[in-house]
This record gives C-alpha cells, sequence and structure tokens, in this order.
C-alpha cells in the first residue's frame, strides 16, 4: 500500500542548461523505473522527478539514481533528494515569502547532506551585495533580486563552504514539485 511518506523527489543538478548534460525526461523515468520506483513523474525538462520509493530503496537514491544515470545514460550529474515531507517543510520555512518578497526572485537551494553548524556560521552574508540567504537544515533560502546568474551566492561556493553538494529551484518549481508530492 502507498502513502504519502513514500513519496520523494530527485533533482539533478545541471541538466538540460546551456547545451549540457542533454537528458531527455522520458530517460529519466526510465532509469528512475528501472530501480524499482513507481509512479514516477517528471517535471519541466531540468531534471526533476517525483515518484514512490519504499524507505529501502528512497534511502540510497541519490547514489543509485547518480549511479544509474551514469551506467545507463553516461551521464554523471549530481543528485539531492527530498521527501514529500522535506520538500513541504522547505515552502514553509522560507523567510523570504514570509516577508511578503516578490516569488520570482525567491530559490530554494536543497543540499544533499545537513550541513555543520559550523561551517553554516561561517558563511559571508556579505558575498553577494544585493542577495540574502537563510539556512534552514540542509536547505538554502534564496533571495535573488538581481537574478541567478548575477548572484555570487553560488552552487560552487555554498558547497565549497559547507562541504556537500547543491542544486537550486526557482520558487515555482519547488511549489509545483511540493504539489506532486501532496
Amino acid at each position: 500500500m502507498s502513502t504519502e511518506s513514500d513519496l520523494h523527489v530527485a533533482l539533478l543538478r545541471g541538466v538540460n542548461v546551456g547545451g549540457k548534460n542533454r537528458l531527455a525526461m522520458k530517460d529519466l523515468a526510465r532509469v528512475c523505473e528501472g530501480l524499482g520506483c513507481r509512479d514516477v513523474r517528471t517535471y519541466l525538462q531540468s531534471g526533476n522527478v517525483v515518484y514512490r520509493a519504499p524507505p529501502e530503496l528512497a534511502g540510497g537514491m541519490q547514489t543509485r539514481l547518480r549511479a544509474a544515470m551514469a551506467a545507463d545514460l553516461g551521464l554523471d550529474v549530481p543528485v539531492v533528494t527530498r521527501d514529500a515531507l522535506g520538500l513541504r517543510a522547505a515552502v514553509e520555512a522560507s523567510p523570504f515569502i514570509a516577508r511578503g518578497l516578490d516569488p520570482a526572485t525567491v530559490h530554494v537551494m536543497f543540499l544533499a547532506e545537513l550541513p555543520e553548524a559550523p561551517l553554516v556560521a561561517a558563511l559571508d552574508r556579505d558575498r553577494s551585495p544585493g542577495d540574502a540567504f537563510e539556512v534552514h537544515a540542509a536547505d538554502v533560502h534564496l533571495h535573488l533580486p538581481n537574478g541567478v546568474a548575477r548572484s555570487k551566492l553560488t552552487n560552487a561556493w555554498f558547497d565549497a563552504r559547507l562541504r556537500t553538494v547543491s542544486t537550486v529551484r526557482n520558487w515555482n518549481t519547488v511549489t509545483a514539485l511540493a504539489a506532486m508530492v501532496s
């Protein structure tokens, strides 16, 4: 019997961006199904996939999906996962939406692992003037009023400082994925 607790989302980093890491969503869905996922649905062309998986499969999905895509498709890209509760928690925790800021300027950076508190405390809040971020658990909430392309709050910067892997989604995508797992 399937329940909401077996709903998950996998977020791939750097897929179909600037002509790099080309991936048809039907191939992503096929790879997920081959791993044992059920009710697989993709969203947009940027590597978002919602699926059902039992705990024994879901727990290692970041590693399994990355390895399966490399073996099956020759594509090696980072994968970050969230369960339905974690994705909804990210939506509910958005400090920038709570402040009434323009949703078009709000993003969420999903981290593969929970960062250590001293690493979070050491982040330079003034790195990208005009931009802001807040770390909540394994999510970094971003306010980027000048756009993602102009920000110095990049995946590479956070990955290096927090010693993990990240991927960013805009607010519309985050809320759409949250709706898909509800």
